[in-house]
């Protein structure tokens, strides 16, 4: 299905297990409404990642079933999957309160897809004995995702530390060697603890979509197709 400026890959669930998602930053409030109603004429979720407070109010009155999730700065029109019950498959942790936008929107495009979620907010290693007093609790997560900012030391320290997967999510916050983000991400791929996974600058869908692969790959009827 097409709208005037957008090809939707309406298949991309049936193919890949995942809903697509709408960068929402570049694009009119008009090109995401026209894109929305494709969505809901298709009967698919539609997610809207990266939208401004203006934008996303024009978005709202356009289409009033809209739901707008300010913390995460994303939009979604369609009923998310009811959350499973607990301990969550992904634990979402946070250096400090101010990667809370990234933290909201792993955690929703997480939802999106059925996969319950638990945040660990402000975990980051100024203070080591916060992260290890959450230790306990992390241990019943599948999969680990740790957004950081700053020299974006967290995932490396978490991923010393537990045996699961960890997924580094570089976030743009920080004085100004921070440069942006930039300097977290390069100190996640320098990490020496091994088997880090390391996403690009404040990608929290993208975070996400590596721990939905990752748990749909490690599914046991997943595991059962593949040696058959």
């Amino acid at each position: 299905m097409t709208t005037p400026d957008a090809r939707l890959d309406l298949r991309r669930r049936q193919r890949l297990g995942m809903v697509e998602a709408v960068w929402g930053e570049h694009k009119t409030a008009d090109q995401i409404i026209a894109i929305l109603e494709s969505f809901a004429a298709a009967g698919e979720l539609g997610l809207v990642t990266r939208v401004d407070p203006e934008k996303a109010a024009r978005v709202c009155e356009a289409l009033p079933a809209v739901e707008l999730h300010a913390d995460a700065r994303c939009l979604t029109l369609g009923a998310l999957p009811p959350a499973p019950a607990p301990p969550a498959a992904v634990a979402v942790l946070s250096g400090g309160s101010s990667d809370r936008t990234v933290v909201a929107e792993v955690s929703l495009a997480l939802r999106c897809h059925g996969i319950g979620v638990d945040p660990v907010m402000d975990v980051g290693v100024a203070g080591l004995h916060r992260l290890l007093d959450q230790l306990p609790r992390l241990a019943t997560a599948r999969i680990l995702i740790a957004c950081a900012g700053m020299e974006g030391a967290l995932p490396t320290v978490l991923a010393g530390l537990v045996p699961q997967p960890v997924i580094g999510v570089p976030v743009s916050v920080g004085y100004g060697i921070s440069a942006g983000g930039r300097t977290a991400l390069e100190g996640m791929l320098a990490c020496c603890a091994p088997g880090l996974t390391v996403v690009n600058i404040d990608n929290g869908y993208g975070a996400a979509m590596a721990a939905l692969r990752m748990l749909r790959g490690c599914a046991p009827e997943r595991q059962t197709e593949v040696s058959s």
